[in-house]
């Protein structure tokens, strides 16, 4: 048996690239949102972030967990938070940026190394193969806790964020673009107008699908 294997192969290859598309879509989606709703959006990221913190200091108290990956946790999220100060804009090289994005990884090696050493120590306690620990928490269970309070706000932070050393004109550094035209009656009307700072996400969408189309023009 040879053939069903490639098949295989050919199935997984093809299934990872859609996938990749409907990311890539929804994360170019979410953008566009986020850009025509500023106002809204932030409110609803702090909200989040607020949501977050409490839910991580709800578990430690009652569910017990860790003092210090909480904290950890909790902090990271106070920094997350200073980035909402000139929302939606971002500079690459601000020090609370470039913190968050170090931040997301310390929480999940963090986070990923506790539940690891939970779950050798509950299989190092069983007595027999058939036994199953009870206080040891499920796969859909560790997967919620890293969806929620470790990736979910640096991801929107990701998806909502325009980075200002891309945006053309900056706030408050270049005059409105005007656009003048002549109604029936001979009067020149302006029209002002401020191009809105691309999200991180697009660009990053548009870049690659600029660069697929360059590489199928060569």
């Amino acid at each position: 048996m040879w053939l069903l294997p490639l098949v295989g192969y050919f199935g997984t290859i093809l299934g990872f690239c859609f996938m990749t598309l409907a990311i890539a879509s929804g994360l170019y989606y979410l953008s566009e949102i986020v850009e025509e709703h500023t106002v809204i959006a932030k409110r609803f990221l702090t909200k989040m972030i607020y949501s977050v913190m409490a839910l991580q200091l709800l578990l430690c108290l009652v569910d017990r967990f860790p003092f210090w990956p909480t904290a950890l946790g909790v902090f990271s999220h106070f920094i997350y938070l200073g980035n909402m100060r000139r929302f939606p804009f971002v500079k690459l090289t601000d020090p609370l940026f470039i913190a968050s994005c170090a931040l997301v990884l310390i929480n999940h090696y963090v986070w990923f190394r506790h539940f690891s050493h939970r779950q050798e120590r509950a299989y190092q306690r069983m007595s027999s193969y058939y036994d199953h620990p009870h206080d040891l928490p499920t796969f859909s269970e560790i997967a919620s806790y890293f969806g929620l309070c470790v990736w979910l706000v640096p991801f929107s932070l990701f998806v909502s964020l325009s980075a200002s050393d891309n945006v053309l004109p900056t706030m408050g550094s270049e005059p409105p673009v005007s656009t003048s035209s002549i109604s029936a009656g001979g009067a020149i009307t302006v029209n002002s107008h401020k191009r809105r700072g691309q999200g991180m996400a697009k660009a990053l969408v548009d870049s690659v699908r600029n660069g697929i189309r360059e590489v199928d023009l060569h």
